[in-house]
C-alpha cells in the first residue's frame, strides 16, 4: 500500500512545512506543529451543497440591486454594534471569554427573532438538547420557531440548514466543528478553516446570516488561523470582568458598519439586559467626592458615555516609579506625567502613579488627556475637584489643550445628568451653545485649567 502523504501544520497560524519544526516560522511560537494528512483537491463546493448555478463575471450595470434592509434582532444594544441590524447573508464571528455570556445572547437574540415568527437554527456543539433547554428556561425564553440542534459534523449541519431554510443560524463554537473528509481532530487549523468556509459559502448562497462562536486564547484572542477574522464580515467581542455585572459589546471588524460603536448590557439572573443610559449606570457608585476623582464625558462611535476616572500618587518604595493605567494608554500616561512635570512643576518623578476607569471601561480617544491631569493633580495636592464638573480635551507637548470633535453632544449629555460646570479647550466653547443648567469654561493651557479647577 502507498503511504499517505502528511505534513505539519502550524496550529496557531496556519504555517506548513514539510517536516516537524519545534518553532514556527510564521509565527514564532514553539511546539504548535501537528501531522496532518494532505487531502486531494476535491469538487468545488458548490456541488457538495446543492448548487448547480456556476458565478459568471457579469457587468456591474446588469446586476440588478435589490436592498432588502437589515433584520432587526429587537435588541437595541446589540442592533447598534451590528450598525442598525443583521445583514442579510451576513457571518459574524462572537469572541469572548469563557462564561462571558456569548452563548447567552445570542440565545436570546435568536429568542427574539423567533417569537416575530421567523424560524431561526441554533446549533450546539458544545452542550446536549437538555442542557440548552435548561439554560432557555433559566433565561425565561420559550419559542416554537427557535430550532435547536446538538450537532458537530459539518455535514449534517449543512444539510439541516438547506432543509429547514431558517432565517438566521447560529453555530456554538466553530471549534467544535468537523468535516468526515479531513482527517485531522476538531478544532485544527485545517478543521476551523474548512468549516467556517463552507458555512460562509452557504451564508452567501442562501442569504442567511450565520453567527459563529468563536473560543480565545489566554492572550484574549479568538483562537484558530487569523484568516478565520479576515473570512467573516463581521467580528465581535464580549469584554468585562468577572467581578462587575456588566458586559460591553464591541465590534472590531464590521464591513457594514462603524467599529466604534459599543452595546453596554448588564448581567442579571434572566441574562445580560440592556443598558439604556450607560453614563447613569457607570456612575451609580460614585457616591462622595474624593481626591484623584474627575467625570470624564467619553465618546464611543455616536454615544457620549460619562465615566469616572480615578488617580492615586503615593511616594515611590523604589528607585523607578511606577505608573499602572487601567482602562487607558499607559504610554499616554507616561508622555502626560512629563507633560505636568515640566509645564506645571510638579515634582512626580519620585511618585509612584496609578490610574484607573471605575467600572472597568477603556478609553483610546485623546480627549481624556485633560482628565488624566486633573485626575493626577487633584491626588497629588490632595484636593477634591468639584462633584459637578466635567473635563475633557486633548492636551499638547506644549501644554496647550486643543479641540476635540463632537464637544457639543459631550456636553448634553453631562448637562442631563445634572452637571453644572464643563471645563474644555476654548475652541470648542466659542463654537457651542450649551444648554441652560451648565457653565462652559473654556481654557487654553492645562496651567488655566489647574487653578480654575483648585
Amino acid at each position: 500500500m502507498t503511504k499517505a502523504k502528511t505534513h505539519f501544520v502550524c496550529q496557531s497560524c496556519g504555517y506548513q512545512a514539510p517536516k516537524w519544526l519545534g518553532r514556527c516560522p510564521g509565527c514564532q511560537e514553539w511546539n504548535t506543529f501537528v501531522e496532518e494528512r494532505i487531502i486531494e483537491e476535491k469538487a468545488p463546493e458548490r456541488d457538495l451543497l446543492g448548487f448547480e448555478t456556476e458565478a459568471v463575471p457579469t457587468p456591474l450595470t446588469e446586476i440588478a440591486g435589490e436592498e432588502r434592509g437589515r433584520l432587526q434582532s429587537g435588541i437595541e444594544e446589540f442592533d447598534r454594534v451590528l450598525g442598525g441590524g443583521i445583514v442579510f447573508g451576513s457571518v459574524i464571528l462572537v469572541g469572548g471569554d469563557p462564561g462571558i455570556g456569548k452563548s447567552t445572547l445570542l440565545l436570546q437574540v435568536m429568542n427574539r427573532l423567533a417569537s416575530k415568527g421567523k424560524k431561526v437554527l441554533y446549533v450546539s456543539g458544545e452542550e446536549s438538547l437538555q442542557q440548552t433547554k435548561i439554560r432557555a428556561d433559566r433565561l425565561g425564553l420559550s419559542s416554537e420557531h427557535l430550532f435547536v440542534v446538538s450537532e458537530t459534523s459539518l455535514e449534517k449541519i449543512l444539510q439541516d440548514t438547506q432543509a429547514l431554510r431558517p432565517s438566521t443560524v447560529v453555530v456554538d463554537s466553530i471549534q467544535t466543528i468537523y468535516s468526515s473528509e479531513l482527517p485531522s481532530t476538531p478544532g485544527s487549523i485545517s478543521q476551523v478553516r474548512e468549516a467556517s468556509g463552507r458555512l460562509l459559502y452557504l451564508a452567501k448562497h442562501l442569504s442567511i446570516p450565520i453567527f459563529l462562536v468563536g473560543h480565545v486564547t489566554k492572550e484574549g484572542f479568538i483562537a484558530g488561523p487569523k484568516v478565520l477574522e479576515h473570512m467573516v464580515d463581521t467580528v465581535l467581542y464580549i469584554e468585562g470582568e468577572a467581578t462587575h455585572a456588566f458586559r460591553i459589546l464591541r465590534a472590531v471588524k464590521n464591513r457594514f458598519g462603524s467599529t466604534n460603536e459599543i452595546g453596554v448590557f448588564e448581567m442579571k439572573d434572566s441574562g445580560l439586559v440592556e443598558v439604556v443610559s450607560p453614563s447613569e449606570f457607570f456612575l451609580s457608585e460614585r457616591v462622595q467626592p474624593t481626591s484623584g476623582s474627575i467625570v470624564l464625558p467619553s465618546l464611543e462611535g455616536s454615544r457620549p458615555i460619562l465615566i469616572e476616572l480615578q488617580a492615586l500618587v503615593v511616594p515611590t518604595s523604589f528607585g523607578f516609579p511606577r505608573r499602572t493605567a487601567e482602562g487607558v494608554d499607559a504610554n499616554r500616561v507616561s508622555l502626560l506625567v512629563a507633560v505636568m512635570e515640566k509645564r506645571l512643576g510638579l515634582h512626580l518623578n519620585s511618585q509612584d502613579i496609578f490610574l484607573n476607569i471605575a467600572g472597568g471601561m477603556r478609553v483610546e480617544e485623546p480627549a481624556a488627556d485633560l482628565g488624566v491631569i486633573a485626575a493626577i493633580a487633584s491626588n497629588f495636592r490632595d484636593e477634591v475637584v468639584d462633584p459637578g464638573t466635567v473635563v475633557f480635551g486633548e492636551v499638547g507637548l506644549g501644554g496647550e489643550v486643543r479641540g476635540v470633535s463632537q464637544s457639543e453632544i459631550r456636553v448634553k449629555e453631562a448637562s442631563r445628568l445634572g452637571f453644572k460646570r464643563c471645563l474644555l479647550p476654548r475652541q470648542n466653547q466659542e463654537k457651542i451653545r450649551g444648554p441652560k443648567g451648565i457653565e462652559l469654561i473654556g481654557v487654553n493651557t492645562i496651567q488655566e485649567a489647574i487653578k480654575i479647577l483648585f
